[in-house]
């Protein structure tokens, strides 16, 4: 007879990987520490597995507790996601919205958006990841994110996720305020300084990248950073260089040490798309928020 895991176990198994121990996942449950160790017995010795090593501060997923909290944390997901899709569909206008934006969403649509939905929809939760895509498959993957507005470039999940282009924004050439740069026109006069950009994997970089090796003349990128933030201090309190959004110019918390270096080259535009999961169905007030950033994008 084929085993039936059941949803405690799965609760149980999760909270053990997400807490990294018996005793944490026993308080975050309010559960008894020697029901919760049953419950992960019964799970190991129904799917023949081995799930967690254990040690002596807590526990390690084996390569199928792996596998199997990738399945274990969507079914938890999907569940509370087709519970408030009900909820909603009844006329009760809450619960959680998890969405990821790029950096440069966050500073300029975001704002606007979350407000105006806030004061329709004062009683939802909604929280924002913010970094590039890259970052966030994992997330979108396992449903703990709803959707993401990020810059992308064609790869590997094409198939994977869909794609609604929203907006295109230009990028420029930035320093900080006094560089010895500042006045360059072109890219080949600051090839003697050094640059930092955020990863180029998977976005709007990455199409960078590739115009930079098309040249014979490379930026010296020695620093690479995974965030937005981290790029932007070390350009505005250092002689790096990078390459950021335009709009950056105009922000009133940056513009007093971020200066725009006009060089004559064209850079690309990024194009922000609409990402989520081919097989997602989102809740109303989720379709409700996708709208409102539609709006603002037009």
């Amino acid at each position: 007879m084929t085993f039936q895991v059941k949803l405690h176990q799965i609760r149980a198994f999760v909270a053990v990987t997400q807490n990294g121990s018996i005793r944490a996942a026993s308080r975050a449950l309010n559960m008894s520490q020697p029901a919760l160790t049953k419950s992960i017995k019964e799970l190991e010795e129904g799917l023949t597995a081995r799930l967690f090593i254990r040690r002596s501060q807590g526990v390690a997923l084996t390569e199928c507790g792996e596998s199997f909290y990738q399945h274990a944390q969507l079914i938890l997901e999907e569940l509370r996601a087709a519970q408030e899709d009900i909820l909603q569909r009844q006329g009760q206008l809450a619960g959680q919205i998890n969405i990821g934006l790029g950096a440069s969403i966050s500073r300029t649509l975001m704002p606007p958006v979350i407000t105006s939905f806030h004061q329709k929809h004062p009683q939802v939760k909604v929280r924002i990841m913010e970094g590039q895509l890259v970052s966030m498959i994992n997330a979108l993957r396992q449903g703990e994110l709803d959707f993401t507005i990020n810059s992308y470039y064609q790869g590997p999940y094409d198939n994977e996720f869909t794609f609604e282009r929203l907006l295109e924004k230009p990028f420029a050439v930035f320093a900080r305020e006094g560089h010895p740069g500042i006045n360059a026109t072109s890219l080949k006069e600051l090839l003697q300084y050094n640059w930092t950009m955020p990863t180029p994997r998977g976005s709007y970089y990455k199409q960078l990248e590739e115009m930079f090796q098309k040249r014979s003349e490379i930026p010296t990128i020695s620093v690479v950073c995974e965030t937005f933030s981290a790029c932007i201090s070390l350009v505005a309190q250092s002689d790096f260089l990078s390459i950021l959004p335009a709009e950056l110019g105009h922000d009133p918390l940056l513009a007093h040490s971020l200066k725009q270096i006009h060089v004559v080259e064209k850079l690309p535009q990024a194009t922000y798309y609409l990402i989520q999961r081919r097989d997602a169905s989102p809740a109303p007030l989720t379709v409700a928020l996708i709208n409102q950033f539609r709006r603002q994008c037009r």
